[in-house]
């Protein structure tokens, strides 16, 4: 059977060895390098194409989230999971918003990590069971959200993910580069999602968008 290829990021020297070992130690786990800061992480992503990127969410130069849009923009199809010491929810649903594969927090990496590299490279979701009510209240805000604006259940997962974009004030330019799509084809989902929420006005998506950005994340 062809082993899981890996690349492992944190700068922490000492955490990153004990991680190195319990990888290891599995049979059909590969680790191909490690890096000790973003840039030598996405350097080593570029260089090594690994299946699954281990990544520390504090790391200096460049932390786990710009690396990941780097990787975007690279179009670099590796799969990421995250290792992070904070149990914040704001941090949670910054990473869910980037379609990461697995969350671990480090207090449990040891006893994790090989499964959560294993899911990332079946396509599957890991999330650490400390932090796994975050997750639970993302459903339940966009449960919520669908109830009370039932037009919501007829936007697509682009149209949503653009709905946050904007209440993020980010330009229909910047949506079209993070999404490797054209300025007109967010133009048409931008109007789509107007007609689609019954929304009028210059302003009317931006003011929508960010009354229920907590709803979006």
């Amino acid at each position: 059977m062809d082993k899981i290829r890996i690349i492992i990021a944190d700068d922490h020297p000492v955490f990153r060895h004990g991680l190195r070992q319990v990888i290891e130690a599995e049979s059909d786990l590969h680790i191909l390098g490690e890096a000790q800061d973003g840039i030598a992480a996405l350097d080593a992503i570029r260089c090594h194409k690994p299946q699954v990127a281990v990544l520390d969410v504090d790391m200096p130069r460049m932390d786990g989230f710009a690396v990941v849009r780097a990787m975007r923009e690279e179009r670099l199809n590796a799969q990421i999971v995250f290792l992070t010491m904070h149990k914040d929810e704001d941090l949670f649903n910054e990473a869910m918003n980037l379609d990461v594969h697995g969350y671990v927090v480090k207090d449990s990496a040891v006893t994790e990590i090989a499964g959560s590299v294993r899911a990332a490279a079946g396509g599957q979701v890991f999330i650490s069971p400390s932090v796994s009510a975050y997750l639970l209240n993302r459903s339940r805000r966009t449960a919520a959200l669908v109830a009370q604006t039932p037009s919501m259940a007829s936007l697509t997962a682009t149209e949503r993910r653009i709905m946050l974009a904007i209440a993020e004030h980010k330009t229909s330019k910047e949506i079209a580069r993070d999404l490797f799509v054209s300025h007109r084809t967010v133009e048409n989902h931008r109007s789509n999602i107007c007609q689609k929420l019954d929304l009028h006005g210059a302003h009317a998506l931006l003011r929508f968008a960010l009354d229920h950005k907590s709803e979006l994340a």
